[in-house]
């Protein structure tokens, strides 16, 4: 019954990642949110007339790439170990 008590009263927190790794999936996440950002747009402003302008190079290359390199910076930073504390 003591153990259990022990393991309850534990008030030190630990974070899951470093400092670091934060940071890396803050960039990530806004370098998605610009790919996105990127993807949009393309509309027509009469709805009967076709607009070409969806199949730019911006939207159908640059915009997936900048996504996807995006979600590589997240994968890099969940898997990155964190520095040890030095103490």
């Amino acid at each position: 019954m003591a153990k259990a008590n022990n393991r309850n009263n534990d008030t030190s927190k630990t974070f899951l990642f470093g400092k670091e790794n934060y940071y890396l999936m803050f960039a990530g996440l806004i370098i998605i949110v610009i790919g996105f950002m990127l993807m949009s747009g393309g509309r027509s402003s009469d709805p009967n007339v076709y607009s070409q302008d969806i199949f730019s190079f911006r939207r159908i290359t640059l915009a997936p790439i900048v996504v996807l390199l995006g979600f590589a910076l997240e994968v890099y930073a969940i898997m990155k170990k964190p520095k040890a504390k030095s103490e």
